[in-house]
């Protein structure tokens, strides 16, 4: 096993255990969609129900030697009624989990967190990275680095949550937080410094539950033991964090895509917050992390449902 994916293979080899997770495909007319589904049918982490043209998708197989006999499809017009039914899957309670085609990120969204027919919950909807980065011993999940632009200190309390809520579907041991800013002390001239010390104190408050939280903490006190050390931060997070909260999306962005294509990482994407998972993936991923974005919603499925599991981080 390449230690590149050594975290990943984990997560995988424990979905391979569960039953293979109900979802609903939002319109897969291109071939890294199809095959990612497709792909991930075979391992047995997702039961895809293929949502959009059925003629387009049908050519889209033929063409790449994709192998969709007996998959189900369900046929629509085109990407935003393919965006709309696939939620309405959802609702009938006929997909547990909804994963993003070839259609823009936006459309799907809009089509979930529509207030009548959407899948709102009283949580905010946010996105979470699961990071597989080969230098580093632990997974890490960064958030939110593609939903929410400029959170504010109500939307970080529900940020942190659903991040919390993934690692403990992920099996984490322990959860440890890091809120992310560009220094390891409040200042009142940075805001980020200001909101993540009050973020913590509603965590010692029980406003926030499920791991322990501290910040503000620079990147390299976060997850650089001896910058801890050389700095003589005494926390039980520092240097050992396993999420990460950064301050704004540019700011997540910018370090999940450094960790990407600086570090080796790989990048798992998972919106959280509405009534199931969501499985966003790019084009320009790998297939080791399509398939690990979905063993990921898997996992977080089948908590929603009660499952147990050991730990795979």
């Amino acid at each position: 096993m390449s230690k590149q994916h050594e975290k990943y293979q984990r997560l995988i080899d424990v979905c391979r255990t569960l039953p293979p997770t109900p979802t609903a495909v939002a319109h897969p007319c291109d071939e890294s969609s199809l095959r990612g589904a497709v792909d991930a049918a075979k391992l047995g982490l997702i039961a895809p129900i293929l949502v959009g043209p059925r003629a387009r998708i049908e050519a889209v197989a033929k063409e790449f030697g994709i192998d969709i006999a007996g998959l189900p499809i369900v046929d629509t017009p085109h990407s935003e009624a393919s965006a709309e039914k696939a939620v309405e899957l959802v609702r009938e309670g006929k997909a547990e989990a909804l994963m993003k085609g070839s259609l823009h990120t936006d459309e799907l969204m809009g089509a979930v967190v529509r207030r009548d027919t959407g899948l709102r919950t009283s949580r905010r909807v946010s996105h979470c990275f699961v990071m597989d980065v080969p230098s580093y011993t632990e997974t890490l999940i960064v958030t939110d680095a593609a939903v929410n632009i400029a959170p504010t200190m109500e939307d970080k309390v529900h940020i942190i949550q659903n991040a919390i809520d993934l690692a403990h579907a992920l099996r984490f041991p322990e959860v440890r937080v890091a809120i992310l800013s560009a220094m390891e002390t409040v200042n009142p001239k940075v805001p980020s410094t200001v909101e993540a010390g009050a973020l913590c104190k509603m965590a010692d408050r029980g406003q926030i539950t499920g791991a322990i939280l501290d910040g503000p903490l620079a990147l390299d006190n976060a997850i650089s033991l001896e910058s801890v050390a050389i700095k003589k931060i005494d926390s039980p997070v520092a240097g050992r964090a396993n999420v990460l909260v950064v301050p704004d999306l540019e700011a997540g962005n910018m370090l999940a895509k450094s960790l990407s294509f600086l570090a080796g990482a790989d990048a798992a994407g998972i919106v959280l917050g509405a009534k199931v998972p969501i499985i966003l993936t790019s084009r320009a991923d790998s297939v080791m992390t399509r398939l690990a974005s979905c063993a990921v919603a898997a996992l977080v499925a089948s908590t929603r449902r009660g499952a147990a599991g050991k730990a795979v981080a």
